[in-house]
C-alpha cells in the first residue's frame, strides 16, 4: 500500500500506478456530477465548457446556499454540505466520461460494476472510495465553489471545486482488475462457508 498526493490533473501514467489499498489525496480541481448531469450530457447530447481532461469527479448533489457572486465565492454559492452519493445508478456513464471528457478518477460510495472495470482497465482510471456518512469531513476539504455549469440542473448541476488535501480516498477499483468490493465479498463468503462448516451446518 502507498499514499499519494496528486496535484490535478494527472496523466493516464499516474492513475495506473495506482493498486487497490492504495490512498490518495487530490488538490486543484474537482468536479461534482450526478444522475441527471450525466443525463443530460449523454443522453441529451449536452455540452460543457469545463476541461475535464485527467480530472476526478465526484458522485454528488451539493447543499448549497447562493451569496452572490464575490471574489469569495466566484460562482455566486458557497458551501453548506457536500457529501458523496452511491455510485451504483451512474454505471453507465463511467465509459463515456473517460472516453469523451478524458476523466480518469471517479469518487463515490460503493463502487461500480464490470463495465466500470473494464472502463478502467481500457482507458486508465480508477474509482476512489468515500466512506459513508463523512459528508462534514469532506465539506471541510472543499475550499471554494470557483464555477458552475449546467445549473439549471442545480443541484444535479456540474460543479467545479478548489479542494485542499482531498481526503485520504481509498482505491477500490484499479486498472489491474483490483476490486475490493469482489475481494471483501469472496473473504466473507467463504469466512461464512468456513463457520458453517465448523458448526456442522451444510450450506
Amino acid at each position: 500500500m502507498a499514499h499519494y498526493d496528486f496535484q490535478m490533473p494527472i496523466t493516464e501514467q499516474q492513475a495506473r500506478q495506482l493498486r487497490v489499498n492504495d490512498t490518495v489525496s487530490l488538490n486543484g480541481t474537482l468536479y461534482g456530477i450526478r444522475d441527471a448531469t450525466q443525463i443530460h450530457m449523454f443522453d441529451h447530447g449536452r455540452k460543457t465548457r469545463f476541461d475535464m481532461r485527467g480530472h476526478a469527479v465526484i458522485h454528488t448533489a451539493p447543499n448549497v446556499k447562493w451569496v452572490g457572486e464575490t471574489e469569495a465565492a466566484p460562482s455566486g454559492y458557497d458551501s453548506i454540505c457536500i457529501g458523496t452519493t452511491t455510485s451504483a445508478r451512474m454505471e453507465r456513464f463511467t465509459r463515456p466520461l473517460m472516453e469523451q471528457y478524458g476523466v480518469r478518477i471517479i469518487i463515490g460510495k460503493g463502487g461500480l460494476f464490470a463495465a466500470s472495470q473494464k472502463a478502467f482497465a481500457n482507458l486508465g482510471g480508477v474509482y476512489l472510495a468515500v466512506v459513508g456518512g463523512a459528508a462534514a469531513l469532506e465539506t471541510t476539504w472543499i475550499e471554494q465553489i470557483e464555477e458552475v455549469d449546467l445549473d439549471d440542473l442545480n443541484p444535479e448541476s456540474l460543479w467545479k471545486f478548489r479542494v485542499k488535501n482531498f481526503g485520504p480516498l481509498l482505491v477500490s477499483m484499479d486498472a489491474h482488475g483490483g476490486n475490493l468490493y469482489t475481494d471483501v465479498n469472496t473473504a466473507a463468503r467463504d469466512k461464512r462457508a468456513e463457520v458453517l462448516a465448523a458448526l456442522g451446518v451444510k450450506s
